[in-house]
């Protein structure tokens, strides 16, 4: 079954998305920002990094599951 490559991205990346959304709450809750040019600059430098953090979890969680099928199937004789 190949279609198991993009849950395994998407499940390992998914971390980016609670990254931008625990960051919202974040500075909802906790900081002053009073002017949109800072919540802007926030935003979009936060926005930069979950997206980052999601292809960088991503990549690994594929390459993990990548090599995981490939050693298990590697295992297999077929005679």
């Amino acid at each position: 079954d190949y279609h198991w490559w993009w849950p395994a991205f998407l499940t390992s990346g998914s971390s980016g998305l609670y990254l931008f959304v625990y960051s919202i709450v974040y500075m909802s809750t906790k900081m002053v920002m009073t002017r949109g040019v800072s919540i802007l600059l926030y935003v979009g430098y936060m926005l930069i990094a979950s997206y980052s953090f999601f292809m960088l979890t991503g990549a690994v969680g594929f390459l993990a599951c990548f090599l995981f099928v490939h050693a298990i199937y590697g295992a297999v004789k077929v005679e």
